[in-house]
């Protein structure tokens, strides 16, 4: 299948599917023509690709650890080893902080709006 339709069945821009093939996250096939050359396993992969970066996974960690990444019939999940559960915690740390930033900034916020 061609980049259209690919971008048709996954939701996702043929731009995006581009990005994906420039940080070697998918390696589509080659037609004569040079056009790119999709198929059906392709579909789950991109899947797999859009879940984790909704997850908040940098593209150079869903390269690193793109073949723990599995799917199934109740969605994308990952097989979990060492290295990739250290980077998900980390990302979680990041979160916990950022959290907490803005409840502090939301805070400050609802003081300034208090005083007169």
């Amino acid at each position: 299948m061609r980049i259209s339709e690919l971008a048709e069945l996954t939701g996702v821009t043929a731009r995006a599917l581009r990005h994906y093939e420039d940080c070697m996250l998918l390696v589509p096939a080659r037609d004569r023509n040079g056009y790119r050359a999709y198929t059906d396993s392709d579909i789950a992969l991109v899947a797999q690709i859009k879940t984790m970066i909704a997850a908040g996974l940098s593209t150079a960690i869903i390269r690193r650890y793109l073949d723990c990444a599995r799917s199934g019939e109740h969605g994308v999940s990952l097989e979990m080893c060492p290295d990739l559960r250290a980077e998900l915690d980390a990302l979680a740390r990041r979160l916990d902080a950022k959290e907490a930033a803005l409840r502090e900034r939301r805070q400050q916020l609802s003081a300034l709006a208090a005083a007169r």
